[in-house]
């Protein structure tokens, strides 16, 4: 049986991976993977890391990926851009999330047929027109959310 102290550690642990999460992409139920070829809910979770408040994110949809529909969000407008095949590649949610609050953005999205890894980039705006872009472009501000296909 564990230690207190090592429960502790690992609560600790966890908190602190969830702290340092960033906008994330999981499933509706949390996970980091999903099968091939199904019909999946998504969650974006933007937290506001800043004094100041988030006014847009820009989610970039990975290739391969067929958005189906969206949960609405109240106090937030969206909006799509669509390829020639009339696929969504970009989702942009303008609303208000202020400072120590967080927005969640459900979607529902038709997975790869084949097995990989899906790169999820999110661009977060606030009010003071910066860019946080969590897209591995950059390794001070954030690493892109990952989906594994399996």
């Amino acid at each position: 049986m564990p230690s207190l102290k090592s429960l502790l550690s690992l609560s600790a642990a966890l908190l602190l991976s969830v702290a340092a999460a960033h906008a994330t992409v999981r499933t509706e139920t949390g996970l980091s993977e999903s099968r091939a070829g199904i019909t999946e809910t998504y969650r974006l979770n933007v937290p506001t890391e800043k004094d100041l408040n988030t006014t847009e994110i820009r989610l970039v949809i990975p290739a391969g990926v067929a958005l189906t529909r969206f949960q609405v969000t109240p106090g937030f407008t969206r909006t799509v851009k669509k390829n020639a095949d009339g696929l969504v590649t970009e989702v942009i949610w303008k609303g208000k999330v202020a400072p120590m609050e967080y927005a969640r953005f459900f979607f529902q999205a038709r997975n790869p047929a084949a097995p990989g890894e899906l790169s999820w980039k999110v661009y977060q705006t606030y009010s003071d027109g910066s860019v946080v872009a969590w897209d591995d472009t950059n390794p001070e501000q954030g690493p892109a959310s990952k989906t594994t296909i399996k």
